[in-house]
């Protein structure tokens, strides 16, 4: 029998070059990788240009047996689109549908979707997990996209017969993360003090590793079609508790102060950062038995694991 041929889009992303890298090692899959630009990957795969804006751009789907759709128009912080919803739709959900259905006039057996935890919602309250079977939630633009995205591609997959699979992660980290883990983990590289002691939220957060198996998973088990599945790494942490995991895992000594949580509140809505607040504060855990139970999957690695690992690749980075 031969491999199976998977086509990985936003393979130039965190999560879609760590997914063609996996599939590469497995030696069990046929990789394509497909982005808008140049990539590390060209020379160890078959790299194609992809611009999911661009409808008449999309890649040529012939003898693809899998679509792993990681490419998106991501959460941004800052937004400057006068209408960041129409801005969310074209990309996330018209470019997701287009690409749905030239898979399916292609005759792509299954199509793997990279959503979000926020469709589900914002937040939960402590030790109330987010569940795949719960009523969706989204709140912002990107999430609201996602939604439905999710719904656009069930139809299609009822219509056509395509199998579908969801996956919604949370806050994703691993070796190469930026934004706000990579600015964690230089504050506790430099040894600053921080007013982030008394914590006690509870957060789900899944490694790198961690997702991409279990996207490798939903490749070729029966199961997994037609399913929506939450993940983590399995333990919830609170924002103390990671701080302090990742100074252990870089070999610093946590410097966290024990701010009551009421003041950090108060001086975030005065500085305008009440949204900063709730993703440092707040809760947000995913129930993950059904992802488990379904696929008979567990996360391979632990979260001090893949902390180690992330801190690792960080310390690396600062002597090139």
């Amino acid at each position: 029998m031969s491999c199976p041929k998977v086509l990985v889009t936003g393979a130039t992303g965190f999560v879609g070059e760590a997914i063609v890298f996996r599939l590469l090692l497995d030696n069990q899959f046929i990789p394509v990788a497909a982005a808008r630009a140049g990539s590390r990957l060209n020379g160890l795969c078959q790299v194609i240009h992809f611009d999911l804006e661009q409808s008449a751009g999309l890649p040529s789907l012939k003898s693809v047996d899998v679509v792993i759709h990681c490419a998106a128009r991501v959460h941004v912080m800052h937004e400057i689109a006068e209408d960041s919803l129409a801005a969310y739709r074209r990309v996330n959900v018209d470019g997701t549908i287009n690409l749905a259905k030239s898979a399916v006039r292609a005759g792509v057996r299954r199509f793997i979707f990279i959503s979000s935890v926020k469709v589900n919602g914002e937040h939960t309250e402590r030790n109330n997990r987010f569940k795949a079977s719960d009523v969706p939630a989204p709140v912002d633009s990107y999430a609201i996209s996602k939604f439905e995205a999710e719904i656009a591609l069930q139809n299609i997959g009822r219509e056509s017969g395509m199998e579908v699979v969801i996956i919604r992660p949370p806050l994703v980290y691993g070796p190469g993360v930026k934004a706000n883990f990579l600015s964690m983990m230089r504050w506790i590289n430099c040894g600053l003090p921080l007013p982030l002691g008394s914590i006690r939220n509870k957060r789900s957060i899944v490694a790198l590793a961690n997702l991409v198996d279990l996207v490798v998973t939903c490749i070729s088990k029966p199961a997994a079609a037609g399913q929506v599945f939450l993940v983590s790494d399995g333990e919830d942490l609170s924002t103390t508790q990671l701080l302090r995991r990742m100074a252990f895992a870089l070999g610093k000594t946590s410097k966290l102060l024990p701010v009551p949580v009421v003041v950090l509140k108060v001086a975030a809505y005065l500085l305008g950062k009440s949204n900063f607040y709730a993703r440092l504060c707040g809760s947000l855990q995913v129930d993950i038995r059904h992802t488990q139970d379904v696929l008979d999957w567990t996360p391979p690695l632990s979260a001090d694991q893949a902390l180690r690992q992330t801190a690792d690749y960080y310390r690396s980075s600062l002597k090139k």
